[in-house]
Formats: C-alpha cells, sequence, structure tokens
C-alpha cells in the first residue's frame, strides 16, 4: 500500500525544528511517499522502510534526524546532502548518500530552484520509531 505523507505537516507539528532550519524552512516541503516497511527477523526489534522523496524546484527539508542508516539513490535531477561535521554534496541522477544512525541532517534540498528531483531512501531502523526526527 502507497501512502503520500507531505514532509511539510511533519514540519508544522515541529516548529521548533523548522525554525532551526533558518532558510529551509520557507522552501517548499517535499512529498514523501511510503513504498513498503519490512520487518526484519533475522535483526529483532528492526524493520527497514523504503520511501521516494519528491523534492519540487527549490524544495528543503528541515533540519532532522533519522536514528537509523539511510541510504539514498539519486532517481531524477541533483540534490544537496549534508551532516553536521561533514562537507555538503552535491548528487546527481545514479549517485548515493549515506547517513548513519547518530548523523544530523543538516542539508537536504533541490539544488535547483527551476528543476523537481527524486529520490529512493532505504532506513534500517528501530522497529514502531518515526522515519524522521525533527531536530531539537
Amino acid at each position: 500500500m502507497r501512502t503520500i505523507v507531505p514532509l511539510g505537516l511533519l514540519a508544522l507539528l515541529c516548529s521548533g525544528a523548522a525554525a532551526a532550519a533558518g532558510p529551509a524552512a520557507a522552501a517548499p516541503a517535499p512529498t514523501v511517499t511510503m513504498l513498503t516497511t519490512q520487518e526484519l527477523p533475522e535483526f529483532p526489534g528492526k524493520e527497514a522502510v523504503m520511501l521516494l522523496v519528491d523534492y519540487p524546484p527549490g524544495g528543503a527539508d528541515p533540519v532532522h534526524r533519522h536514528d537509523a542508516h539511510a541510504f539514498i539513490y539519486v532517481l531524477q535531477g541533483s540534490i544537496v546532502m549534508g551532516v553536521a561535521g561533514g562537507t555538503p554534496v552535491t548528487l546527481h541522477a545514479g549517485q548515493t548518500f549515506h547517513e548513519g544512525p547518530h548523523d544530523l541532517h543538516t542539508i537536504g534540498r533541490n539544488a535547483s530552484k527551476d528543476e523537481p528531483a527524486r529520490f529512493l531512501a532505504v532506513l534500517l531502523k528501530d522497529k514502531g520509531k518515526p522515519a524522521l526526527i525533527p531536530a531539537e
């Protein structure tokens, strides 16, 4: 079953995180589509979640974390990703990015103000924990 969840709704629920994001708070929010969730019986208490993220032109995420291993694969366009203490990278279709469970995702945005971007995210996380946790 596919469910479309506007990431902007998460930002509204966590206005402190949206305010901390600075310019990203005013940027159009991406659309997140839950593709699947799968329990991992070999790893009790863990699950895999697959998400499709569509950034509109100029779209960006609020500062957040996943408390998970997040594997990103860019499908369309270009995105800028960065974690606290790391150097931001611009990724194009066919490139990948990884966030660890202790990383604070400080930059997540469409590199273009004119074209949409799309990526696939696979999260390996604790069962029942949210996929996105706004920064405090």
